[in-house]
């Protein structure tokens, strides 16, 4: 025989616990004038025969038809004030279940026009935080019967609808910004996010209190697991296993490639690579038809005969794997280094 209860409370801190039925098994057994109490932190659903019959705010309650009116159909004229009745009540944590983490397991795919590839992999990671708005929705959607449900056996879920929004706001903002400006708009990317997100949580229940970008990246997968992704022909892929190369180069100690950014950003390092090359061709032979190279450069210039914007050239200058002459505020190369910088 059920145990009959006169007095129902839940008094653990429900650190890492939404929901807490009781009983956690089975069916409680209990009495009209029963004592229900809510702590500060928590609200209570009572249930009977799967039915939610009323959500008790924190303070004590007593079980009366007066208070919960629907228990008058259960119950019905037969039955005294004293007369035990099966319910369940669950003690729901009304907190804020902060810093929880999300990541991107894949990078996401976002348009980078003018630049590189024309698309860069963005990689990312930071904190959310939410909690229970509609306790009673929560419970009837997400939890069943269930005696214990945990942050745990829901945050996937979560981080999937995150990051569903993540990569709808990447997208949307990747149409207005370079990949270089959206690295610089983590605060208002998440802002985006959290509006996004607001109905879907409020569906089940929920509130997206925050999400934070902790770090907003270029991807750095290789070469080869950018192919594996279905994302490169055999053409780019050559150029971006020689801007593998670099890179793995310039993580070397005495390695001078210093233009590798990392190939996930498609900052311009596959076509640098593959028109560098040609271009290197195209100047050292004698009936290659091109433009023959001068002695003396400008950035502009060499950016012209290497086929990269001059900002790329610059850059090279700067960790000073590209040699050159500063003239007052100005840059001039030789042939002789940007031969030596295109066939290294």
């Amino acid at each position: 025989m059920a145990r009959i209860f006169d007095v129902i409370e839940y008094a653990n801190e429900m650190s890492d616990e939404i929901v807490h039925r009781f009983p956690e098994e089975g069916i409680g057994d209990y009495r009209l004038g029963s004592q229900v109490i809510v702590r500060e932190s928590q609200s209570a659903v009572f249930f009977r025969d799967g039915q939610a019959l009323d959500v008790f705010k924190p303070g004590r309650h007593t079980i009366a038809t007066a208070n919960i009116p629907k228990l008058i159909d259960f119950i019905g004229k037969a039955f005294n004030d004293r007369t035990p009745f099966p319910a369940e009540v669950y003690f729901v944590s009304k907190k804020e279940f902060a810093n929880k983490k999300w990541g991107t397991p894949q990078p996401i795919i976002v348009r980078n026009p003018n630049m590189g590839l024309g698309v860069a992999l963005l990689q990312g990671f930071g904190t959310y935080s939410f909690q229970v708005k509609d306790p009673q929705q929560f419970v009837t959607q997400i939890v069943g019967a269930t005696g214990s449900y945990r942050t745990s056996e829901i945050e996937e879920r979560l981080r999937t609808m995150l990051l569903s929004k993540l990569q709808d706001v990447l997208g949307e903002t990747g149409a207005k910004n370079s990949v270089p400006e959206m690295i610089g708009l983590t605060e208002e990317i998440g802002s985006a996010v959290r509006a996004k997100a607001k109905e879907d949580f409020e569906a089940i229940g929920l509130t997206l209190k925050t999400f934070y970008i902790g770090n907003l990246k270029p991807s750095d997968k290789s070469a080869q697991e950018l192919r594996d992704m279905g994302m490169l022909d055999m053409q780019t892929y050559t150029q971006l296993q020689a801007a593998d190369a670099m890179r793995d180069a310039a993580q070397n100690e005495g390695g001078g490639a210093g233009l590798t950014a990392g190939i996930g950003a498609g900052m311009g390092i596959g076509n640098l690579m593959g028109q560098a090359l040609q271009g290197g061709m195209q100047a050292g032979s004698a009936g290659g038809g091109g433009a023959k190279m001068p002695d003396i450069m400008t950035p502009a210039e060499a950016a012209q005969f290497m086929k990269v914007t001059e900002d790329d050239i610059l850059e090279a200058i700067k960790d000073k794997s590209l040699k050159a002459k500063k003239v007052g505020k100005a840059f001039r190369i030789s042939k002789d280094n940007l031969e030596e910088f295109m066939n290294s």
